[in-house]
This record gives structure tokens, sequence and C-alpha cells, in this order.
């Protein structure tokens, strides 16, 4: 299976920006929801099933599925 693309919104983006172990958080999604954004232990949030959240690498991260364009935009993340 192609992995999905993993992309930030602003808000996320600068929060990845400020993480101090940001080639591991990097890493380990790309490995992770990057394969399955389904799986993983992510629980879908506020009924749509492409709405998720996750904890990857201590870091809680909300992200939207883009199924058709295989891509997984992160639009929080919150590093623990």
């Amino acid at each position: 299976m192609t992995p999905y693309r993993i992309s930030y919104a602003p808000p996320a983006d600068d929060a990845l920006r400020k993480m101090n172990r940001r080639a591991a958080f990097e890493a380990a999604i790309g490995g992770t929801v990057g394969r399955d954004p389904y799986g993983h232990g992510s629980v879908h949030v506020g009924g749509d099933r492409d709405r998720r959240e996750a904890t990857v690498a201590g870091a809680v991260v909300r992200y939207v599925v883009s199924g058709s364009i295989r891509t997984v935009t992160v639009v929080r993340l919150i590093s623990l």
C-alpha cells in the first residue's frame, strides 16, 4: 500500500518547528498514521470518520484524512 503524504496546517507546522524531537516525531508519524491513518489507536472526532486524533511519539495529533489524494493534514499538534 502506498503511504499517505503528511502535510501540516500553519498552527501544526509552527508546533512542529518548536518540537525538541522533531526528527523522531516525523519518522513515527510517517510509519504509523502515514501508513494507516484509520488505525494505530486513532479515534474519529465529531462523528466524521476522516477527522481523527491519535497520540504519536509523545504528541497528540489531530488530523484530517483525504483518501482520494492520499494525504493526511495535521491540523493540531500538541507535544506532551
